[in-house]
């Protein structure tokens, strides 16, 4: 479980042979083996690690659900160790399951912020509100407007010198974890608006058979 509050910019150093390699500093103070990274969003088991970098292993199923398969050496990744019972949750809580990949078809100046518009599938779409939350490549972020093929956000300065949006362009992929509230909240009323789908086995001589 992570906040989305990105904690420092790793560096790809490999991804090979179902393992990927990250260079990094910060969060390698207190590491174990087991210990959980999101790195662009995606929650990683560590499975070895030295004092420059750490290893993973990443399934098919993750290289294809996400935009890791485009990362080249040396590209910038999020990092965020796992939350810890205590800690502030500055952000929302981010489970680390990518939903999904998007595409930014918009970067724009307004004011001292930075506008990015993101083109997603309609799954994902549904899940997103305005004033809402949504995690980009692991970043913690609010909704700032949901269209009919896309939804926007806004950076301040400080999110984007910190992260890895401070290099990216219109066209690049970007990993989307909805709100988890939202998913259940939309698996609930699909429920409900077919419930032909979810026949009920409670008959009217189930009540009379059980004292009702």
């Amino acid at each position: 479980m992570f906040t989305g509050i990105i904690e420092e910019v790793g560096r790809l150093k490999s991804l090979r042979r179902g393992t990927i390699r990250i260079g990094c500093r910060l969060v390698l103070d207190g590491l174990k083996i087991g210990d959980s990274i999101s790195t662009n969003g995606i929650c990683l088991t560590v499975t070895k690690f030295d004092g420059e970098c750490f290893s993973a292993n990443v399934m098919p199923e993750t290289i294809k659900r996400t935009s890791l398969e485009e990362l080249t050496f040396g590209a910038k990744v999020n990092l965020e160790r796992a939350l810890r019972l205590g800690d502030r949750l500055g952000g929302h809580i981010v489970s680390g399951h990518i939903d999904g990949v998007g595409r930014i078809v918009l970067i724009r100046a307004e004011g001292n912020a930075r506008v990015v518009e993101v083109e997603c599938d309609r799954s994902m779409l549904r899940q997103i509100v305005e004033k809402g939350s949504v995690a980009l490549d692991g970043m913690s972020l609010t909704v700032m407007g949901v269209g009919s093929k896309s939804f926007s956000v806004s950076l301040i300065p400080h999110t984007m010198s910190v992260t890895n949006f401070i290099d990216k362009k219109v066209g690049d992929a970007v990993n989307i974890e909805t709100d988890v509230i939202g998913k259940y909240v939309e698996r609930l009323m699909s429920m409900s608006e077919s419930p032909a789908r979810f026949p009920s086995t409670i008959t009217k001589d189930f009540l009379l058979a059980n004292g009702f």
